[in-house]
């Protein structure tokens, strides 16, 4: 093991590389050999210039006394300076988490250009055609080769479904052993008509547009992507569940899986295949379905007491878990939330709406006498020719507040009623990762026009999601929200910028704001 020893002769203090080692006999040893010297006048190291290109050599560049960066004005001009400080955090992150790793091994012939796209992503949202502009002016990217165009064109149809499923069982080796899993499902839009999987359905952004679905899932407590899939845009999603839960079962092997799913989820097919396949759930339950209903129906009269009172997260909520009867034969934990000050709220929401819309169709009642919102509240009629009334049906607006405040979860593994709602709750994981991939990694449209390309561009687009999450978890447990958003943390560490000048490397000073940063991910600003 090597370490620096500095030595005083006379007036000078040397600096010498010292290594450890044991001789033929077994007998400790050290050698030294002289790397540099102390200023006298300053105090800095100042190295030899063959240490410098070793260590710069080994990738653990050295701090390089401002005494010994004297070049001359031509060799200023030849220099070229880089930006570094946001690659160089990436770098870190994908060594420490083990995404590098996992790359490596599932892709080991493209894992470095997956990685130069995912990085571009997450530094400028951009699309992949400008990532070579981006390179050529980025450091700590050296062994991504071209990435021009065609090239990425060409890697999109490179990458194989083979390759993609062993990154996903690498990396969900990786994630926290027992922490739940929460799934959803969105859509993204697509111009292109030669996808397999672009189809018309149900789009969740409310564009006009063809789409294809994308199901994740989460991990609760590493707020982790662990896994995701592409499925036609026609498909809902009920029709997906079990498809993706045996796909992930695959990829996760012998790794516990609770899936935590929203209304969108529950229908009593997948209720009764979950239950008969003995896979672990926690899964709101939609009024739509009597079993809802009726759970509320029971507990309406006498929930509302301080007994069933539980604090969650600043709420003051009641809750009651009862043990019911699922279609019979199966018994499922069905835990009810009535929240008074949400049903009080969206009571005054509503009859403030209402309130607005009597008063407006009072005013011109022949405007207002077919437009379906209005009516849904409202018995437009027409008197003769010249007079409309008006009214209020108080019937549907008590209907419409019939489950204000109330939320039905069951699940067949959890029994505890808060805890049920802070695993449900923890899905809010997922829909932000759906917003980070669409809105800040430009997934929000698929420029591509084949279904592999397609796939490999969402694959890309789940690494750097990674990467982004693993900011976004640093700053949301360092607390530098407070100071910064996630896009200008971002810019603060790529103006920390490195000048190569005559094979060395020069790092610019750190502000007090990039040095902050650094501290809170746990990395110096020199070496990964």
């Amino acid at each position: 093991m090597a370490c620096e020893v500095q030595c005083r002769v006379g007036n000078h203090i040397y600096i010498y590389e010292s290594v450890s080692y044991r001789n033929e006999d077994g007998h400790p040893r050290n050698s030294r050999v002289l790397i540099g010297k102390i200023d006298p006048g300053s105090g800095e190291k100042i190295y030899k210039p063959e240490y410098i290109a070793r260590m710069e050599t080994a990738g653990t560049p050295v701090v390089i006394s401002q005494k010994q960066l004297q070049f001359s004005i031509e060799d200023v001009k030849n220099s070229m300076v880089l930006e570094y400080g946001l690659t160089h955090v990436l770098g870190n992150i994908a060594e420490h988490s083990g995404l590098a790793a996992s790359l490596e091994t599932a892709c080991p012939a493209h894992s470095d250009q997956i990685y130069a796209l995912a990085s571009h992503l997450v530094a400028t949202g951009d699309p992949f055609m400008h990532c070579q502009d981006w390179l050529e002016g980025t450091a700590n990217m050296e062994n991504t080769g071209n990435l021009s165009s065609p090239r990425i064109s060409e890697l999109l149809a490179e990458i194989s479904f083979e390759e993609r499923e062993e990154f996903y069982r690498q990396w969900c080796a990786k994630l926290t052993e027992k922490e739940y899993l929460a799934l959803d499902i969105t859509s993204t839009s697509s111009y292109s008509t030669l996808i397999d999987d672009v189809e018309w359905g149900y789009n969740r952004d409310g564009e006009d547009l063809a789409q294809v679905n994308l199901c994740m899932l989460m991990g609760e407590k590493s707020r982790l992507p662990a896994y995701q899939t592409v499925y036609s845009g026609s498909l809902r999603d009920v029709s997906t569940l079990q498809t993706t839960l045996a796909k992930f079962k695959a990829v996760a092997g012998e790794k516990p899986i609770l899936s935590v799913m929203d209304k969108g989820f529950c229908s009593k097919k997948n209720i009764d295949d979950l239950l008969e396949k003995d896979h672990k759930f926690v899964m709101a339950v939609p009024f739509s379905l009597a079993f809802a209903q009726q759970q509320v129906l029971d507990e309406r009269a006498a929930i509302d007491t301080l007994q069933n009172t539980i604090l969650m997260g600043g709420d003051s909520l009641r809750a009651v878990t009862r043990k019911v009867d699922w279609n019979g034969g199966n018994e499922v934990f069905a835990h009810i939330f009535f929240n008074p000050i949400k049903a009080a709220n969206d009571r005054e929401k509503l009859y403030a709406k209402v309130a607005d819309m009597y008063q407006t169709a009072r005013k011109a009642p022949r405007k207002y006498a077919e437009n379906p919102d209005y009516l849904k509240y409202l018995n437009i009629c027409r008197q003769d020719i010249f007079s409309f009334t008006v009214e209020i049906m108080e019937n549907a607006v008590n209907d419409s507040l019939k489950h204000a405040g109330w939320l039905v979860i069951i699940s067949n593994e959890i029994s505890n009623c808060k805890h049920a709602l802070r695993i449900y709750r923890s899905k809010d994981v997922v829909e932000k990762g759906f917003m980070r991939l669409k809105n800040s990694l430009d997934l929000g449209r698929l420029r591509v026009h084949s279904d592999k390309a397609m796939q490999n561009k969402v694959f890309i687009g789940f690494v750097a999601l990674i990467l982004l999450s693993k900011i976004h978890n640093v700053m949301l447990d360092k607390n530098l929200y407070k100071k910064w958003t996630m896009t200008s943390l971002i810019r603060t560490l790529a103006k920390h910028r490195v000048n190569y000048i005559k094979g060395l490397k020069v790092l610019f000073p750190t502000t007090k704001g990039q040095r902050f940063i650094y501290e809170a991910f746990g990395i110096s600003a020199i070496g990964v």
